[in-house]
């Protein structure tokens, strides 16, 4: 596993109050003042250029972090999601942030194998996503009246989420079984004994073979198991290709980041598969003919590279009843998805309601 903090304190000149990243400035700014402290982009004096990392060798040994993320840290783990948060040792956690959980213990932080060299900074400031969040709830109709009054912006927290991504060159020879629909002429009896033609259908099969080239760019596979993977896949993409940033300690100044907890290892297999599937939708689509069987992929992969990064979302997480419920907006994008619990009162209303309106079309019918 690897970790990264939310980094040292970066003091206020005006109040002395801690710096955060501010998404609608795009600054290091105050949160108590509003101060803006001056910085520029790329003044780390570990910052480097985005690196592709070779995959077969990180897997047989992996490297050592080589960026500069060895600041003072404090790590707690959930006992209910098994989330990882990392963040400033002067914070005192009391919930998890994924899930909101009190059940949560310090683990010793580890030394990291894999540190994220790049990350897409947020843009999308929390007065927006509390706006987005209210109204949300409040077009929830199946939702419990209690929630929508409720609107739990309060639960709102920026976090940094562990991503992988993956580059590969593809070379894939396939074989299938081509269709070539023709159509014939046949008699049958219908129902009174009459001879009647029809034109029926036939597929006419074919061998077929061949070969394409094909390159994976930022391939992604998430890291995190703090987010419910089903929302996550609502609110991506990530912009990885184009909006990618060299890390800087400014960028997450104030955020809670996760520590991977799928590794390399793990996230190189998803990926493959992920690969796997995309060729052979491509291969599928060689193939000649108006349809196939049998489709056989061989793929050889080379140049296979990965990046760890970081991305952005923000995260609202709550317990009604015994269940806990995420809603997650995309820090960059402002895409979103929710979780919530439904109200079986006006579930249960809905459904008498379409019996009735049932009864009384089948009453009038028979009348």
């Amino acid at each position: 596993m690897a970790e990264v903090s939310a980094l040292r304190k970066h003091p206020c000149p005006e109040c002395g109050g801690d710096a955060e990243w501010n998404a609608s400035k795009q600054a290091l700014a105050c949160p108590f003042c509003g101060t803006i402290l001056p910085w520029s982009e790329g003044e780390d004096p570990m910052g480097a250029a985005i690196v592709e990392h070779p995959l077969e060798e990180a897997l047989i040994r992996i490297p050592d972090s080589a960026r500069g993320l060895q600041e003072e840290k404090k790590s707690v783990k959930c006992e209910s999601c098994f989330a990882i948060s990392v963040f400033d040792p002067t914070r005192t956690a009391q919930r998890c942030d994924f899930c909101g959980s009190p059940s949560i213990v310090p683990v010793e932080n580890l030394p990291d194998l894999i540190t994220p060299e790049s990350l897409l900074p947020a843009v999308i400031p929390n007065t927006q996503v509390r706006d987005q969040l209210r109204e949300w709830y409040r077009s929830r109709w199946w939702a419990p009246n209690k929630l929508k009054r409720a609107a739990l912006t309060d639960t709102l927290h920026g976090i940094y989420l562990p991503y992988w991504t993956f580059d590969a060159h593809v070379d894939a020879d396939w074989t299938a079984e081509s269709g070539y629909h023709y159509y014939e002429t046949e008699t049958y009896r219908d129902s009174n004994g009459k001879t009647q033609t029809r034109r029926v259908q036939r597929t006419r099969w074919e061998h077929s073979s061949g070969s394409l080239s094909h390159f994976f760019d930022d391939d992604v596979v998430p890291g995190t198991v703090g987010v419910h993977a089903t929302l996550l896949r609502k609110v991506e993409p990530f912009p990885t290709l184009t909006d990618l940033k060299p890390y800087d300690p400014a960028f997450v100044r104030g955020w809670t980041v996760e520590r991977y907890q799928i590794d390399l290892r793990q996230a190189s297999q998803t990926s493959q598969m992920q690969m796997d599937n995309t060729l052979r939708i491509l291969c599928a689509r060689e193939v000649p003919g108006d349809t196939h069987r049998n489709l056989q992929v061989a793929s050889h992969y080379q140049g296979r590279t990965f990046k760890h990064i970081l991305v952005p979302v923000w995260l609202a997480s709550y317990t009604y009843g015994s269940k806990s419920f995420q809603v997650v907006v995309n820090g960059y994008t402002g895409k979103m998805a929710g979780e919530h619990p439904l109200s079986w009162v006006k579930i249960t209303l809905a459904v008498l309601a379409v019996i009735i309106v049932i009864l009384i079309v089948i009453g009038l019918q028979n009348s």
